[in-house]
């Protein structure tokens, strides 16, 4: 499969192009984002636009492909409702209607978060704004579309968060994470697992649309 990678430098986006490359189905994994990887792989291709808005300006680059997976993501913390739902909601589906155009037989996988309000009229800003995102996300046109919920992520194999306050989060929090994840394995997942995870949607579908940390981490054993 070609994969297309939105996102490739945050956590997630690291964990998700690992799992890309070393998997022997996929034939080119290829990264959007305003800054390269910085890896070098036989596999890997890499598209660096400071303007992501601007899809024409990459649309010969951004057709002939079987996935996206979409990692890009914004803190919510200090933001107001427009802002947020400008680097959320208005870039997303800025990206997805174009590519739903160009890749008809695409399979969509969008990173949102546990939380997340569908309904979009609860009190919490970033699940309103998220919850409007996803909705918007299942009305393409695409082959399938596939919401990933995830809570906790467990950063593995030297990935680390760009999240100032988060990567403090996890190296306080890092001899005790994987002793919890043991405990309470529908709560905590890795890096490793929503790549994996990802990647088997693509492969063999999956019976809900929207996938909570327990259908993640179910997904990723069958990768």
């Amino acid at each position: 499969m070609n994969v297309l990678l939105f996102g490739a430098t945050g956590m997630v986006g690291q964990g998700v192009l690992r799992e890309c490359l070393q998997a022997r189905d996929v034939a080119l994994v290829q990264t959007v984002g305003r800054k390269g990887t910085g890896q070098q792989n036989a596999k890997l291709k890499e598209v660096v636009q400071d303007n992501l808005f601007d899809v024409d300006a990459m649309a010969s680059e951004l057709q002939g492909f079987d996935a996206c997976f979409f990692c890009l993501g914004v803190s919510a913390a200090g933001m107001t409702e427009a802002a947020y739902s400008h680097l959320t909601y208005d870039l997303t589906l800025a990206v997805a209607e174009k590519l739903a155009a160009w890749n008809p037989g695409m399979t969509f996988t969008y990173v949102s978060g546990a939380g997340t309000d569908s309904t979009e009229q609860g009190r919490s800003m970033w699940a309103r704004v998220k919850g409007r995102t996803e909705n918007a996300l299942q009305r393409l046109p695409f082959k399938a579309v596939y919401v990933f919920r995830p809570g906790v992520i467990q950063p593995l194999h030297g990935i680390r968060s760009k999240t100032a306050s988060y990567q403090l989060f996890y190296s306080l929090t890092k001899p005790l994470l994987t002793p919890l994840r043991a405990l309470l394995p529908n709560h905590i997942l890795t890096t490793e697992m929503v790549g994996q995870a990802m990647l088997a949607v693509v492969r063999h579908g999956y019976a809900k649309a929207v996938l909570e940390t327990a259908d993640i981490r179910a997904l990723a054993a069958t990768a």
